[in-house]
């Protein structure tokens, strides 16, 4: 990969990123992170990164640019980076609820124009980051994807689908979390300290979606082999079905998603 980046928006989102760059081998000496407090991104500068608070010099000096601000400050950042924005740049945004037609809107170039959404895993490599363009090359998918394919995994979308994707694989990665800290806070009360719970409830998390990701079965088929008439796991998972366990996660994804549709 040749292409020099800036990421406009150097917050926890953008630091996942660029940290997922830099861990499969992405020069740091190609790689620009913005900030307004320079500061906060030192361990990154020696890493070799370049590091301003200078969003228009970061745009003019890459070809590839990736928004990564708050959704609240995306118009004023591009109306401060336009001037700096080429046919020839390619263009990412990581904001949410900010359509391809409002970025377009918002800049008088005509770079191509994608949105992606990453998420915060993305500093472990193990991110799914969804993307979407309406007038990208096969080639700008393969740079695209080739960035974020460093990040884990990638999956084409329509436009329309983005805000879902934020709710399902963004939001979804503190839906995940939720669920282990209650995991952990049960081993706590049958027994484990809460290092050892903590360690056997990750491994069992990563185990199950191995499984799935591995053996492409549908969970239902995983959870037919663990239960046993009259056995334990299906008094747990029947106590969990009463108590509105699916249906009280099935709605808060709703709720995210009406929430973000807003």
């Amino acid at each position: 990969m040749t292409d020099t980046i800036a990421i406009i928006g150097g917050g926890n989102l953008g630091q996942a990123i660029a940290s997922g760059l830099l861990s499969r081998g992405f020069p740091a000496s190609k790689l620009t992170i913005t900030r307004h407090k320079t500061s906060l991104l030192a361990s990154f500068k020696a890493k070799g990164v370049t590091i301003t608070s200078n969003n228009g010099e970061a745009v003019a000096q890459s070809s590839i640019v990736i928004v990564a601000v708050k959704p609240f400050k995306i118009k004023e950042v591009l109306k401060e980076i336009a001037p700096n924005l080429t046919n020839e740049h390619l263009l990412i945004s990581v904001v949410s609820d900010f359509s391809i037609a409002d970025i377009n809107n918002s800049i008088s170039a005509n770079p191509v124009v994608f949105r992606a959404m990453p998420n915060t895993a993305s500093s472990v490599n193990e991110s799914m980051t969804c993307i979407a363009s309406n007038n990208a090359t096969t080639e700008d998918e393969t740079k695209v994807k080739s960035i974020f394919n460093a990040l884990g995994q990638t999956i084409n979308i329509e436009e329309s689908l983005m805000d879902a994707a934020t709710v399902l694989g963004a939001c979804g990665i503190a839906y995940v979390l939720r669920f282990i800290r209650g995991m952990i806070q049960g081993g706590i009360e049958i027994g484990f300290d809460a290092k050892t719970a903590t360690d056997i409830a990750t491994q069992t998390v990563k185990g199950a979606s191995e499984l799935l990701l591995q053996e492409g079965n549908h969970p239902e088929a995983e959870i037919d082999k663990v239960t046993t008439p009259k056995g334990c796991t299906i008094a747990g998972l029947n106590e969990m079905e009463h108590g509105g366990f699916s249906s009280a996660l099935i709605k808060g994804i709703k709720t995210s998603y009406e929430n973000i549709s807003k």
